[in-house]
């Protein structure tokens, strides 16, 4: 059975689960008092019931047990995403999420070609269910939070609150994510990557101007889709 995310206001000696999950367990996975199930809190417990009574519009579940989630990566990795073009935005959140990213920021960059604009909060929204339905599905302890649309200085900024932060970049040859994973310690780091074309050398030089490391993914030019993939799984394998 899938894991379910509940808000901790639906906590309290026993958990209810409402609306859409409530539906799903009953109509579609068709589960009975006395089954049992396993509901996350979304910051990284995990709550291990068993079915009281099944409703029309809510889940009654009794809680056998509770611990921490041990899905979560110890390093929490927040991606801040050129913005790409038609759905591989899907993509890479459903993607980075079932691999273990903890945030994702859109960003606008000088050849970013997508422009959001008055749809922004229904593509954050959209976004967001992704996200969820792809944490649900690799069992992790949270869902990870796509965040509104920044500017490429901005997400500098906001990367400056993080331990440390990486961009990979074709032309550097040296540092690659095992060099550069040597010699990191912390527990957030910010990963950029490029939409499609890539960063200006204005923006590299920003960013290393403010501390964002170049990094290599290798000798072939990835697409923006499959560096985001290729960068979060490999930094995440390495680091733990």
């Amino acid at each position: 059975m899938p894991k379910f995310f509940v808000s901790k206001q639906q906590i309290a000696n026993q958990i209810t689960i409402l609306d859409e999950d409530a539906k799903h367990i009953k109509t579609v996975l068709r589960a009975k008092p006395g089954e049992e199930m396993t509901v996350c809190d979304g910051e990284g417990t995990d709550y291990f019931c068993k079915i009281n009574a099944v409703a029309e519009k809510e889940i009654l579940l009794d809680i056998l047990e509770k611990k921490p989630c041990q899905t979560e990566p110890a390093v929490k990795i927040t991606l801040f995403q050129g913005l790409p073009k038609a759905d591989k935005m899907d993509m890479i959140i459903q993607k980075c999420v079932e691999l273990g990213i903890d945030s994702i920021v859109p960003v606008v960059t000088e050849r970013t070609i997508v422009k959001l604009d008055k749809k922004e909060p229904k593509k954050i929204q959209r976004w967001q269910k992704i996200a969820e339905s792809a944490a649900k599905q690799s069992g992790r302890g949270k869902i990870p939070c796509i965040e509104n649309v920044l500017s490429f200085s901005q997400a500098i900024e906001e990367s400056k609150k993080l331990c440390s932060a990486v961009i990979p970049y074709e032309k550097e040859l040296q540092r690659g994510i095992k060099e550069f994973v040597k010699t990191f310690s912390g527990d957030t780091l910010g990963l950029f990557i490029g939409p499609e074309g890539g960063f200006s050398l204005e923006e590299i030089q920003q960013a290393q101007k403010e501390g964002i490391l170049p990094i290599t993914l290798g000798k072939t030019i990835l697409r923006t889709e499959t560096a985001a993939i290729v960068a979060t799984a490999i930094l995440l394998h390495e680091l733990e």
